[in-house]
């Protein structure tokens, strides 16, 4: 017998072409469970979930799904409880953060308050465990319970490590795995579980999540320090350094860089604002961070392919494997 052709490489349209049937599906079920008596909620609750977001997570637990040949139809509301619990997180961070721009958009709590995007924010979390019980398995009440906890742990994490300079590589990939990647391990988990396949399975498609979503932090934080790409995605430059937040660029920048420079940017973290923003972006670029932080995200973006090695190779494998690509290679 001769060899099999490997699969093309997918492009970005082509991987959600492929389970966009499953997506338009997710989409109807979101919008019929944001449904309330109160018109706050409608009106919140549709501005951020149609504000543009890539859909990712949701993706993941339907490619997950499908990649392990599930037939049913439960992968369709597991993905919206996904997007609810996504949403809701948002709604906090932007809070915490003062955020008023994101996607390019005005945040809910520029709009309507902060108590209102808290509020919407918790509705969104009870109307996604209320769906979790309609899938009526314990282990994906397990997962998700498991996982919101450590996501609101994360973000502590966070908090504490705000206008601290001394914050340590090894304590940054903690939050972000916490915080972000976190939720794409149980998207991935739960394609898994839903499709009953053994734990071999389950815990290689949940590392495949969790590495994957490491890269997508790491470049995130990556472009906000690159002025072409903060503007695409609806940011400011250096907007994590106005907040005070060391990311793993800063951080690799105060550790390369000489004791005056390094002081420039420590100074800029303690007090969280971007009046040596000009300075910092060349401390950047001489220290390499930039690159340092985009090879780390390379290197977790193979390990997520390296996982799906328990997959028979299929589409939707191959979808896998394309956005991790997409992942690193992003400039949105």
């Amino acid at each position: 017998m001769g060899q099999v052709a490997p699969m093309p490489v997918m492009s970005q349209a082509d991987i959600f072409k492929l389970v966009s049937s499953d997506m338009q599906a997710v989409d109807r079920v979101i919008m019929n469970r944001l449904g309330s008596d109160t018109v706050l909620i409608n009106q919140l609750g549709s501005y951020i979930i149609n504000s543009g977001g890539k859909r990712l997570r949701p993706l993941l637990v339907l490619l997950a799904a499908k990649a392990c040949n599930y037939p049913g139809d439960d992968h369709v509301q597991a993905a919206a409880i996904i997007e609810f619990i996504h949403t809701a997180t948002l709604l906090h961070d932007d809070v915490v953060d003062a955020s008023e721009m994101r996607r390019g958009q005005d945040t809910a709590n520029a709009i309507w308050g902060n108590e209102a995007s808290v509020l919407v924010g918790d509705f969104l979390y009870s109307r996604a465990f209320q769906m979790m019980v309609g899938i009526n398995q314990m282990r994906v009440m397990d997962i998700l319970a498991e996982t919101t906890n450590t996501i609101a742990e994360g973000e502590v994490m966070q908090l504490m490590n705000r206008n601290e300079p001394d914050t340590t590589e090894e304590q940054y990939i903690d939050v972000i795995r916490s915080k972000t990647a976190k939720l794409f391990e149980a998207a991935t988990r739960l394609g898994a579980v839903l499709s009953r396949q053994d734990e071999a399975v389950e815990d290689a498609l949940a590392e495949y999540g969790m590495h994957l979503g490491t890269a997508f932090q790491l470049i995130d934080d990556a472009l906000d320090y690159d002025a072409t790409s903060s503007q695409e995605i609806g940011k400011n430059i250096g907007d994590d350094l106005a907040e005070g937040k060391p990311t793993l660029p800063l951080i690799h920048a105060i550790r390369s860089a000489a004791a005056g420079e390094a002081g420039i940017i420590r100074k800029a973290i303690e007090e969280g604002g971007l009046d040596n923003i000009s300075s910092i972006l060349a401390i950047i670029e001489s220290t390499n961070s930039i690159a340092y932080t985009r090879t780390l995200a390379r290197e977790e973006a193979d390990r997520a392919i390296e996982c799906l090695a328990c997959l028979n190779d299929n589409f939707y494998r191959q979808a896998l494997m394309g956005l991790a690509g997409f992942a690193v290679d992003r400039s949105f």
